[in-house]
């Protein structure tokens, strides 16, 4: 069916974008069909209708066209879970890259300080929901707060390693052309300690991700994806649980391929650790 001709032009340096896309095409329905048997299976035995993926497929077309959804349109529930997300992981990741800033330069700081946000490491995301509705209450603070407390430790333990692993001859050669410490941390450890500081992002990112969907589901206000999924399940409306988890799905797939995967590369090409030929 494929000449060797053809292989040879989609899997040459040339036909990498390519290749990319077919892999990408056979991954999708590899998906899509695991889905379906899925479905077909749990019908069949449980005699219960599993959402297929083109009845998901339609009622996200119709919900993208503005058909209400739980009195709000599905954009408005994306929007409302992006705008607590992205506050609340702004919040840890600014804090994050502040501790270790002066935890990795100040010994003193790192070792009183470094065993509390390891325990904060180690405590599941979900686990602060009673104390975030003990401090604010039923509102979006407390999810807010919540996705801040799972970003913090995972941005301040990986950029405290990041800042210790910077080479001193770069801090010296920096304060020696006067660079204050402002200068320095934008210039010198924040581009050092990025390898370190990525590996730390990726995995805030997915955990506070799924901290914002359940924590909606308990301390949801009206509106959101993580909100949407727990009427829907009331409502028995399967299907539109299903799409508001293939969102969420989606979301959190571009946010690790085109924001955190382009720029480690990046990073790794700058800092001489790519294995490319």
């Amino acid at each position: 069916m494929f000449s060797p001709q053809v292989l040879a032009t989609v899997f040459r340096p040339g036909g990498r974008n390519l290749a990319r896309l077919a892999w990408g095409v056979s991954a999708f329905l590899f998906g899509m069909g695991l889905w379906q048997v899925v479905a077909l299976v749990v019908t069949k035995t449980r005699g219960v209708p599993f959402p297929t993926p083109i009845e998901c497929m339609l009622v996200l077309r119709n919900l993208l066209m503005g058909e209400a959804f739980l009195e709000h349109s599905i954009y408005h529930h994306l929007q409302v879970s992006l705008t607590r997300w992205s506050e609340g992981f702004g919040i840890g990741l600014v804090a994050g890259l502040i501790y270790a800033l002066v935890a990795g330069w100040w010994r003193p700081v790192r070792l009183v300080t470094m065993p509390t946000v390891e325990v904060l490491q180690v405590i599941p995301g979900l686990a602060w929901i009673p104390v975030a509705i003990l401090l604010f209450g039923l509102n979006q603070t407390a999810t807010v707060a919540m996705i801040a407390l799972t970003t913090f430790p995972a941005v301040a333990i990986a950029g405290v390693m990041g800042v210790q692993s910077v080479d001193v001859r770069y801090i010296r050669a920096g304060q020696m052309c006067g660079a204050g410490p402002l200068s320095l941390f934008g210039t010198v450890f924040l581009p050092g300690a990025l390898p370190h500081l990525l590996s730390g992002l990726r995995i805030a990112l997915g955990a506070a991700w799924r901290v914002l969907v359940a924590a909606e589901m308990i301390v949801g206000t009206g509106d959101g994806l993580g909100y949407a999924i727990l009427q829907s399940r009331w409502t028995l409306d399967y299907v539109s649980a299903f799409v508001c988890i293939a969102i969420i799905a989606i979301l959190g797939l571009s946010l690790e391929r085109l924001v955190i995967a382009p720029l480690e590369r990046r990073t790794v090409r700058r800092w001489g650790l790519s294995h490319e030929h």
